[in-house]
């Protein structure tokens, strides 16, 4: 369950030396013809439809970027997924005028590099092949559909910042729309390499389908979405001896996704979501539980009226603190620290580093009345 980000893409800030993000007007000036290279990250997960677009920092291109647009919106292209086997033409219509508008802000930017990637809901969908053909037509984006294991280790390039090279090991978890990731990381080289890497089809959005009723999650289905999580990971864990290192102070562990960011937002009580505050904190696993806690004794309506869920997740933010109760009951990390970055930050540094397939061409415009009247959003 990624974080929505505003649709202008217009935070400022700057995230641990990753990501400075511009504001507008700075962005606009930022777009001159010498300014240097535009590169352009899509991500569709089975919740979100994601867009960041960003061109390397002056001071150091392999690490940093400023954000000259953004866009995020929900639109569940999971949808149904897991009673048919395939995306729904409700899905796929929200989905594609998403898409719409993240093409004409590409186009817009003159991005020299775009990549957009496909995660869980097309990997499940047998009717994939035809849904990314009608995106091509009608938007000009060609979408890659990309492993779980390769989504685990892009995410872990967008939020390698925060990992803390004196402890030597790490586990990065993504807790996603139709799948979680984890990867098991060596944090002792110059940079963070993945030892070895697990996805699971549990997301918020295929759960909440299959376990809540109506848009409530019962006490029991909770708790077995969080023991069917530990269960999904336990062999993982014991293969790599995670919890025996965990046990000698070895581990540190990073979250990245809409549940983690969540829950960090309403620990520090936050009135409306603030990346600025949220990104990079750390959290002790008592922190998380109290939050988790405090969301089960409410109902949706109560969930809803937070200003860090809003009406459009309300129902899908208990399946993910399940599968996080999971995750931290398996491995008792003493703190967390919280990314609000991950997949579409890993596209654009690897872009940037020549580690991508990012097309060199921008999305044409395919249908150009249909794409103009989506592209004001």
């Amino acid at each position: 369950m990624a974080r929505d980000d505003a649709s202008n893409g217009s935070r400022p800030g700057k995230a641990k030396g990753d990501a400075s993000r511009a504001k507008g007007n700075s962005a606009r000036r930022a777009g001159g013809r010498h300014a240097g290279p535009v590169y352009a990250a899509v991500d569709l997960g089975t919740n979100n439809c994601r867009l960041l677009i960003a061109r390397p920092s002056a001071k150091n291109r392999q690490q940093s970027f400023t954000v000259v647009d953004a866009f995020s919106r929900i639109v569940r292209l999971g949808e149904g997924l897991g009673q048919h086997g395939t995306l729904s033409e409700k899905a796929m219509e929200r989905t594609v005028a998403a898409l719409s508008i993240c093409a004409g802000k590409i186009r817009r930017q003159g991005a020299t590099r775009v990549d957009a990637v496909a995660t869980e809901a097309c990997r499940q969908a047998t009717n994939y092949p035809d849904f990314v053909s009608r995106v091509e037509k009608e938007t000009g984006l060609k979408l890659r559909l990309i492993s779980g294991q390769e989504e685990a280790a892009i995410g872990l390039a967008g939020c390698a910042s925060l990992l803390d090279g004196s402890t030597p090991r790490a586990l990065v978890f993504d807790i996603g729309g139709g799948s979680t990731e984890v990867s098991w990381i060596d944090t002792t080289a110059d940079r963070p390499r993945v030892l070895a890497s697990r996805s699971v089809p549990l997301g918020v959005v295929t759960l909440a389908e299959k376990y809540s009723e109506g848009m409530e999650l019962s006490s029991a289905n909770f708790d077995l979405i969080a023991r069917d999580t530990k269960r999904a990971f336990k062999a993982f864990s014991k293969r790599h001896g995670i919890v025996d290192a965990i046990g000698r102070g070895e581990v540190q562990m990073v979250g990245t996704s809409g549940t983690i960011t969540t829950v960090a937002g309403l620990h520090l009580k936050l009135p409306t979501y603030d990346r600025n505050q949220v990104d990079g904190m750390v959290m002790s696993l008592g922190d998380t539980q109290v939050v988790i806690n405090d969301l089960r004794a409410r109902d949706n309506e109560s969930r809803a009226t937070l200003g860090c869920i809003g009406r459009g997740r309300s129902d899908l933010v208990l399946p993910g603190c399940a599968v996080l109760e999971g995750l931290t009951t398996l491995w008792c990390v003493p703190q967390l620290s919280v990314a609000d970055r991950g997949l579409r930050e890993g596209m654009l540094l690897r872009m940037m580093q020549g580690k991508m397939p990012g097309r060199r061409r921008r999305p044409r415009a395919r249908n150009r009345k249909s794409t103009a009247a989506k592209g004001s959003d």
